[in-house]
């Protein structure tokens, strides 16, 4: 039992350096410093992508999203892992995949790109990580409550064969240049690794994190409600192995200030942060997990994908996302807005609720 414990650590600190050394390459063939990998600032560019939303500068269909997705779909298909569930609190699930993405545009990054932002010297990171702490806490709170969006149920295997198949569409759009499809000409969308790079290292990614499971919200839970650092263990990895990639392609600046794609509003960083994982522990893992999930045919997870794209739309639609000039007025009330919604579902499917009603 020791020595497979220990060969599932070693896999999981392995795949963490992968992903570290990977995200440092795409940022050598193209992608914007400190944004090998972003969950969610990927799902925001193809939205973009798509016309969901017209912010000009980010718009492009990531191939590493698909990746992701297809490299989980092609071996839990081979390890006959693929199952298709589903039926759990559906548009609960939705509206929470939406405020994980407003919190996160808040920050300017999913949790990959924090802990990749403190691996190339972003402070401000700092300040991500404790709210994503925090919010993980106040999620785990509730779980010790009985918190749940109620069980998933088998459901016809064609339903989760859809997600992939949309990506796999996405995909064929991306090389066949559709003339409906939008690109940025300037800004974070325009800067991008070339294709076969990008979705070479996405089909990685999402191999290593379907046989892995790699969440960081899960690994920050599992070490507050049972002291397991098998998760937070990856991560540690991915910083690391990224660390050191930058500073040996000269890409590490240490500080608060001057950071590619972030701002240094602490207040509001801690904040965005601790509504994305706050978000992200009711809906049972972190934006790259619920890619990860909805390949292996849980539609729940699909969903929840589905709720974070249009959360970037509305975002960006509204005003609500920052930049590097900071966080905007409408996106400080959206995020409060959503801090209060987050706690009325989760009060609302907890043993609080129950009592009530028992009473």
């Amino acid at each position: 039992m020791r020595r497979l414990l220990m060969k599932e650590k070693r896999g999981i600190i392995f795949a963490g350096a992968i992903v570290g050394i990977l995200s440092v390459i795409l940022v050598y063939y193209g992608n914007p410093a400190n944004m090998g990998f972003c969950i969610a600032c990927f799902l925001r560019d193809i939205a973009g992508g798509v016309g969901l939303h017209r912010a000009s500068v980010v718009q492009y269909i990531r191939p590493e999203v698909i990746g992701l997705v297809l490299g989980a779909f092609i071996v839990s298909i081979k390890n006959k892992e693929f199952r298709t569930t589903g039926g759990s609190s559906p548009f609960s699930r939705f509206v929470l995949g939406a405020m994980v993405m407003i919190g996160a545009l808040m920050f300017l990054g999913c949790p990959l790109r924090m802990v990749l932002r403190l691996a190339g010297g972003d402070l401000n990171a700092l300040l991500g990580i404790g709210g994503y702490a925090v919010g993980i806490y106040f999620g785990v709170l509730f779980l010790n409550k009985g918190f749940s969006l109620r069980r998933s149920y088998k459901m016809p295997s064609i339903e989760g064969y859809i997600f992939p198949a949309v990506n796999l569409g996405l995909l064929v759009l991306l090389f066949a240049g559709a003339g409906f499809l939008f690109f940025s000409t300037e800004g974070p969308g325009s800067m991008h690794a070339p294709i076969w790079i990008a979705l070479a290292a996405g089909l990685i990614v999402g191999w290593l994190a379907q046989r892995n499971r790699l969440c960081m919200v899960g690994g920050i839970r599992d070490m507050i409600l049972f002291r397991d650092s098998h998760l937070i263990s990856g991560f540690i990895s991915i910083l690391l192995f990224a660390f050191a990639g930058n500073v040996i392609m000269g890409y590490f600046n240490l500080g608060f200030v001057g950071q590619p794609i972030a701002h240094n509003d602490g207040l509001w960083n801690f904040m965005g942060m601790l509504l994305a994982g706050w978000g992200s522990v009711l809906l049972g893992g972190c934006p790259m997990r619920q890619l990860i999930l909805a390949g292996e045919g849980n539609t729940d997870s699909a969903i929840s994908v589905m709720g974070m794209t249009v959360g970037a739309a509305i975002a960006h639609n509204f005003g609500l996302a920052s930049s590097g000039a900071g966080p905007t007025a409408n996106g400080q009330i959206a995020v409060i807005v959503s801090i209060i919604a987050v706690l009325i579902i989760s009060v609302a499917n907890s043993d609080f609720a129950a009592k009530k009603v028992n009473a």
